[in-house]
């Protein structure tokens, strides 16, 4: 059984520094790439490397958009459902590129290398495996290809990686239930959360609580989206319909400070993407992403990168952005990065360990790498 993430309690924080952001601060910084930190936001497709994609198209003959064929993330903006429309078309047309063990065991190879680039040391990908199934023999074995993949991926790269089995809400709640009993199953081989993606403003989250239940009974920590595309009833939602621990995104949540009361009462850590969130419209400029608000009010995040395939941007520039357009101390991206440690579901060991290696990288020198 997996560790109670609802027994976590609220840390202090170092004082807020000055609104101006840290780039205009002579002040030498410590490299990023170099602290420590967990990765609890990152979709499956969405984690492969442009050139992967642009070479398995290849492969296989599939036609690209070009808006996936010239290496650079496409302009998105998924606000209304036009646009998220061409998001999900974008994200299928990569899916569709990936036929053979092989291409999974690629992706995710890749994905952890990245990953081990900026200083993740504990991974937990995000993965439909029903839309993997028709080309990999069907859900079972789909399941079991990507398993296998993150396995080897794992020991290959010294990166600890788990998987987390998300549902599509645009799908039955009855395909829900079944993939829940499938993520249990198999929760001795690296599966360690069930999730809820997709569009947030089609299908109520209560038609999935069934399938939440089902999960978080078999010891797997109920993590679904909410609060991004939808305002903060969404994550109410996730909250009371789905007894989520954790949140992706859940930046909406700020807009209502009883919720933001609520979430840092309860320690439910929010899966917060400024990149995506700016890519597709939710907000306008990086600055406006309310991190700083988020922080204040008690509420634990990670950061995470979401899909650096379509967004441009992998973990620690997440890290870079909010150090840039908010301000954040070395002292508080640290604190960030214990957050994502703890609201991980890493066993106690290998957090104790994270958690001590954040505190050596803020012992660095100012400067040091």
């Amino acid at each position: 059984m997996l560790q109670s993430t609802g027994d976590r309690t609220p840390h202090p924080r170092s004082p807020a520094p000055p609104a101006s952001p840290a780039a205009d601060s002579p002040r030498p910084q410590r490299d990023l790439r170099l602290l420590p930190k967990a990765h609890l936001h990152l979709h499956f497709t969405g984690s492969m490397r442009p050139g992967t994609l642009l070479e398995l198209a290849d492969k296989y003959g599939v036609h690209l958009p070009e808006a996936l064929r010239t290496g650079e993330p496409p302009k998105l903006r998924a606000t209304d459902e036009r646009g998220w429309f061409r998001f999900q078309r974008l994200y299928d047309i990569a899916r569709s590129c990936l036929r053979e063990p092989e291409d999974i065991q690629r992706l995710v190879r890749e994905a952890a290398e990245e990953d081990v680039r900026d200083g993740s040391r504990w991974l937990e990908i995000q993965v439909d495996p029903t839309s993997y199934a028709p080309r990999l023999g069907g859900l079972i074995p789909a399941l079991e290809i990507i398993l296998d993949a993150v396995d080897r991926a794992s020991r290959d790269t010294g990166l600890d990686i788990r998987v987390l089995v998300a549902a599509n809400r645009m799908k039955h709640p009855l395909e829900a239930r079944t993939l829940a009993r499938l993520a249990v199953r198999y929760r001795d081989q690296g599966i360690v959360g069930f999730g809820l993606s997709n569009d947030e403003r089609r299908g109520m989250a209560r038609d999935f609580d069934r399938a939440f239940a089902i999960a978080r009974e078999g010891g797997l920590l109920a993590a679904p989206h909410g609060g991004e595309l939808s305002g903060p009833s969404s994550v109410r939602d996730c909250l009371d319909d789905l007894g989520a621990a954790r949140v992706g995104h859940g930046v909406r949540a700020a807009e209502d400070p009883r919720l933001l009361s609520r979430l840092a009462e309860r320690q439910v850590t929010c899966e917060v993407c400024p990149a995506s969130n700016v890519a597709l419209g939710v907000y306008e400029k990086p600055s406006e992403v309310p991190l700083r608000t988020l922080y204040d009010a008690g509420v634990p995040l990670a950061l995470g990168a979401d899909d650096p395939l379509l967004f441009g941007s992998r973990l620690a520039a997440q890290y870079e952005l909010v150090r840039e357009h908010h301000g954040f101390s070395d002292e508080e991206l640290a604190e960030l990065a214990r957050q994502s440690v703890r609201g991980s579901a890493a066993p106690r060991e290998v957090r104790e360990e994270l958690l001590a290696a954040v505190n050596a990288w803020v012992a660095l020198p100012a400067g040091g790498r």
